[in-house]
């Protein structure tokens, strides 16, 4: 057996030196195009975050406004629409037409409270049930008395009559 020399042949070595020049020149090349592609994802995230903080902000501020005007909408709520319903008409055998004149005469007699506020019409409620039980409607040679049976108050103020008696 013969020992193998002590050196390499030049061919093997030009190889091996390639093969390390090679390897040292790859990772630069490697640490370059991570190092650019991580500068541009700490930038494309640190301006996320600018834009996910401003977000934030203006949702905030939007939030405080909404309940501010909330707030304010709800002092100032109005009365838009008033509902009048009978509930025993068919027990006096009252005709629809008959009923109709009755809910608008009532409807007339309380249109003063559209647009008020419905804390202050709700504050005066016993002045209207007054208003409303107090006056005598006269329809088709019939006097009706109408009874509040029940009054809500929002938006809409809905009122539910009876009557009372008729002569």
């Amino acid at each position: 057996m013969k020992a193998p020399p002590e050196r390499l042949s030049q061919g093997w070595a030009k190889f091996f030196v390639g093969i390390f020049f090679g390897f040292v020149i790859s990772w630069l090349v490697f640490i370059y195009m991570y190092g650019v592609t991580e500068e541009e994802q700490v930038k494309q995230i640190s301006e996320l975050q600018m834009i996910n903080k401003d977000l934030i902000r203006d949702k905030n501020i939007l939030i405080e406004s909404t309940e501010r005007l909330n707030k304010e909408n709800k002092r100032n709520l109005t009365v838009q629409e008033i509902r009048v319903t009978i509930l025993n008409s068919k027990q006096y055998n009252l005709n629809v037409f008959t009923t109709h004149q009755l809910i608008s005469d009532v409807k007339n007699d309380l249109s003063h409270l559209l647009t008020q506020d419905i804390k202050s019409v709700s504050q005066n409620r016993e002045l209207l049930r007054r208003a409303v039980e107090n006056k005598v409607y006269i329809k088709d040679d019939r006097r009706f008395k109408l009874e509040i049976d029940t009054i809500y108050f929002d938006t809409v103020l809905e009122i539910t009559l009876k009557i009372k008696s008729t002569k």
